[in-house]
């Protein structure tokens, strides 16, 4: 056994170990960004958006499986297991720079489509409906009010409604306890509106989940690069497989 085929096997083995970390790996970064969305999911009318990190689970899942097939068919040096490897992780690899390019178009397209839901929403507010729990959920988290600032509540039907001249307590700074959310009482407010606050979480998130899809990438590629090393030695050296089972 030569040195390139050590080597390559070396470097097979160790990618069945990545595909298993990288498939916990993975699996947490998709579940964290679809909760994510979920959180936000009133302001976010495209659902196609939440479409990479679903494709990052399901991603997850096979990296598991395969992890255990190239593990196998390293260890029995099969040409059909290793011919199946290959075209298992140029799958994935085609997957993961899908779902790379699908999270750039959509990173991009989050801001308009936050800001063009965000004002319906708010404008629905009635402080009763699940709805308005959603708002006041997030104004209290970020500690924002309104969409653009805290003056948005002056144009909403429930502020004309109400005719107190305030917003909701949910706009109040969390350090104020006797805040009544009074327009001419603005320094008890969190004064900073929530699209912006949004568009930056949502936007980080797809961010960080390109990042290690990129990176995982770039692994599928050196993996498959072995694997056709690992082949085309056995082929030139007449290199006959240590074990002999299901794979060989």
């Amino acid at each position: 056994m030569d040195c390139g085929v050590i080597t390559s096997k070396t470097v097979l083995l160790l990618l069945s170990l990545i595909f298993w970390a990288a498939a916990a790996g993975l699996g947490y970064v998709g579940g964290y960004v679809i909760n994510t969305y979920k959180n936000y999911d009133s302001f976010v009318q495209d659902k196609y958006t939440m479409l990479p990190a679903v494709i990052i689970v399901c991603v997850a899942v096979v990296m598991f499986i395969i992890g255990l097939i190239g593990c196998c068919a390293t260890i029995r040096e099969s040409r059909v297991g290793l011919g199946l490897f290959l075209v298992i992780i140029l799958i994935i690899f085609i997957a993961e720079v899908t779902a790379f390019v699908m999270g750039f178009i959509y990173r991009e397209k989050v801001k308009t489509d936050v800001q063009g839901t965000m004002h319906t929403v708010f404008q629905k507010y009635d402080g009763k409906s699940p709805e308005s729990g959603v708002v006041d959920y997030l104004q209290e988290q970020l500690r924002c009010c309104g969409v653009t600032n805290y003056t948005d509540w002056t144009a909403t039907q429930w502020f004309n409604t109400t005719g107190n001249n305030s917003v909701p307590l949910s706009c109040c700074k969390q350090d104020i306890k006797n805040c009544t959310g009074h327009l001419n009482e603005p320094q008890d407010l969190n004064t900073k509106g929530c699209a912006e606050k949004v568009e930056n979480g949502l936007q980080a998130v797809l961010s960080y989940a390109m990042l290690v899809i990129l990176g995982f990438a770039i692994i599928k590629f050196f993996g498959m690069l072995s694997v056709c090393v690992l082949t085309c030695k056995r082929e030139d050296n007449g290199y006959q497989p240590l074990y002999s089972g299901v794979f060989a």
